[in-house]
């Protein structure tokens, strides 16, 4: 959630700060829309890890709820990073914005952190009591 909160905060700075048609991007619509919807999902990510945190501290966390966090707040974070690339046009895909970077990145947390895939199929089974990992 770090990256996706810097890539927020990147995303609301440029469009506060970028005039298009004599105002800020940030007072327009889409752009509203879109940071709310960041901001939105940040705040559930945060709200998931600490309450898995709680959990780990009172030694009650369970294999299917680490799977939960790892893939909502991983798939959160990349598309939060994408739409906040939306934000700068052209200039997102430059190196004086964060976003694409952590987009990047987040690929790779997506890798190594577990695929999609294999925390699918451990909610999955926990869900439904049957393993499909065969």
């Amino acid at each position: 959630m770090g990256a996706a909160r810097d890539s927020y905060e990147a995303a609301l700075a440029y469009s506060q700060d970028r005039l298009q048609f004599g105002k800020p991007l940030a007072g327009y619509q889409l752009t509203q829309e879109k940071l709310v919807n960041m901001l939105l999902e940040i705040q559930k990510g945060t709200i998931l890890a600490y309450y898995l945190g709680r959990l780990k501290d009172e030694r009650k966390l369970r294999p299917e709820q680490i799977s939960l966090g790892k893939l909502n707040n991983v798939r959160e974070a990349i598309k939060i990073a994408r739409e906040a690339r939306s934000i700068p046009g052209g200039n997102g895909i430059t190196l004086d914005y964060s976003p694409l970077r952590h987009a990047a990145n987040l690929e790779s947390v997506r890798t190594y952190e577990g695929p999609d895939e294999v925390h699918l199929l451990v909610l999955g089974q926990h869900i439904t009591g049957l393993g499909a990992f065969r």
